[in-house]
């Protein structure tokens, strides 16, 4: 008998039911600590133990954050982050991976671009901010140039570790029969290096965000940034908390959505669950 038949409907809604429910106590478990850190952060504004100023309560931030809603001033700072962020997060990706693939398919791109990577990766790339700002002025185009140069370099080095890693009796047969470069390319190196492709830009994703919301603290103008600085001028402590709420979510939901894309291109690999520092 199959379990749609009216005698075991009541067990299979039972069943569903019981997952349904576990999902939703394993979830409240996950964010337990959280609970527990917004409820602890309540309690010591309520008691005064630091002046409202210092330490806002978080019922008066998210009257702050409700009111940069009503106003629209919430979706413009935060529409103008995300495009500065994505769109520098786009570009490079695009030429993180091709960079990377080119250095680990050719000796001569690699021995010259990789004493630059090497060098320029673990360097604390914002430190040029003040270069871009002479060369492209405040405008979003030294800004998202920043994002592009402080994101690009775990995507190059992702690729490359991950191009190869691809293992050479795979690049021989395909070549054995007949495979032409760009088929070996498109058909063997690419699928076999995206889990670590992708690794490198969920790494990408967060230094992107971060590095848009530096240089909009750093230059002004528009966005989230900028706004918190704006409400710092003017000791608008609950601004500046409310920037700092609005900042953290909007990273987990990207951070989210990358793994989200990573499971769906990666249906087929066992490295599709979630990592367990997302």
């Amino acid at each position: 008998m199959s379990a749609d038949t009216p005698a075991f409907a009541p067990v299979a809604s039972g069943l569903r039911l019981d997952r349904l429910g576990a999902a939703i106590g394993h979830r409240i478990v996950a964010l337990l600590p959280l609970i527990v850190l917004v409820a602890a952060w309540e309690a010591v504004a309520r008691t005064h133990i630091l002046s409202t100023f210092l330490l806002p309560a978080p019922t008066l931030v998210l009257d702050r954050i409700w009111e940069d809603a009503l106003s629209g001033d919430l979706l413009l700072n935060l529409g103008v982050t995300l495009y500065r962020a994505m769109a520098g997060f786009a570009i490079a990706a695009v030429g993180g991976i091709a960079l990377g693939i080119l250095m680990a398919r050719s000796a001569a791109v690699r021995w010259f671009f990789d004493p630059i990577v090497s060098v320029a990766f673990p360097m604390p790339k914002i430190a040029f901010l003040p270069v871009f700002m002479l060369w492209l002025g405040l405008y979003d185009v030294s800004k998202i140039s920043m994002v592009v140069f402080n994101a690009i370099f775990p995507v190059i080095t992702a690729t490359i570790a991950a191009a190869d890693g691809v293992d050479g009796y795979l690049l021989w047969s395909a070549r054995s029969l007949g495979a032409s470069e760009r088929q070996l390319l498109r058909e063997i190196i690419l699928p076999a290096a995206l889990p670590q492709i992708l690794t490198g830009l969920q790494v990408a994703l967060p230094i992107s965000l971060i590095v848009g919301i530096v240089t909009e603290m750093l230059m002004g103008g528009t966005g989230l940034g900028g706004a918190m600085i704006a409400a710092s001028r003017f000791a608008d402590s609950p601004g500046v908390f409310a920037g700092i709420i609005e900042i953290a979510v909007a990273g987990l939901a990207l951070v989210k959505g990358i793994s989200v894309v990573r499971r769906h291109l990666l249906v087929w690999h066992q490295e599709a669950n979630e990592p367990t520092t997302v």
